[in-house]
């Protein structure tokens, strides 16, 4: 990582945690493709969410929420649901 400080996308963050709880427990890559990020992307995201407990990648390479990741959704997912409507934003 450069010396700036990584500082995710919250929509990104709410589709990774949103595909789990739709999907339950996934492998790394068919998680980042169904959240629709490259891989490399996909993988500062994954770190950041396993440093602050949000994820775990078990012992079967799956990735899971942990019961943070849980209250996470309910939080800000719903949030941004309920206010914003959507978890794509239209780039102008």
């Amino acid at each position: 990582m450069s010396s700036r400080e990584f500082r995710p996308d919250l929509y990104v963050l709410a589709r990774i945690i949103e595909a789990l709880v739709n999907n339950g427990p996934m492998r790394r890559t068919r998680l980042a493709t169904a959240c629709g990020l490259s891989y490399d992307k996909f993988e500062r995201y994954l770190d950041w969410m396993v440093s602050r407990s949000l994820v775990v990648v078990d012992g079967d390479g799956l990735v899971r929420l942990t019961r943070d990741g849980e209250r996470t959704y309910e939080e800000l997912v719903s949030w941004i649901k309920r206010y914003v409507g959507s978890l794509r934003i239209n780039r102008i």
